[in-house]
């Protein structure tokens, strides 16, 4: 099972980068994702981020890709770590991203909690080191 977990996020996280630096939604097809995903894909964010919230489905996948790409106009994955505990993988996660409202760029590490079923990823919790820094650089500038 291990293995093949691996194999999954690897391959997502592969896919979401090339995802992110096509343009991500409107830009970029979700069909590269997919089938990284279970249908059924819940993931968990922390309501205090711009895009906080649960997100089900691909149709939830894709309107998160859009909700996040709206906060963010460059998202790029420095460094990760695959830590694996039976069907779940810790992943740690080096980031460095741009907001778009206000053009801050900030580099700071998110630990993800991720399911994995029959090969595909069926739930993910994201644990960001500090929300309220995140929700700051993304906070529209006021006029």
């Amino acid at each position: 099972m291990t293995d093949d977990a691996l194999e999954v996020l690897r391959g997502m996280y592969a896919a979401e980068q090339e995802y992110l630096d096509a343009g991500g939604p409107g830009k970029a097809d979700f069909a590269t994702l997919a089938p990284f995903f279970a249908p059924d894909i819940a993931l968990h964010q922390a309501e205090a981020l711009p895009y906080g919230g649960t997100w089900r489905g691909h149709a939830g996948m894709e309107r998160f890709f859009a909700a996040m790409s709206s906060a963010w106009a460059s998202f790029e994955m420095l460094a990760q770590e695959f830590h694996p505990a039976g069907d779940v993988v810790v992943v740690r996660t080096q980031v460095r991203a741009r907001a778009r409202a206000t053009g801050r760029e900030l580099e700071f590490p998110i630990l993800q909690q991720v399911r994995v079923a029959r090969g595909r990823i069926t739930e993910v919790w994201p644990f960001y080191w500090d929300t309220a820094a995140i929700s700051d650089a993304c906070a529209p500038v006021p006029a």
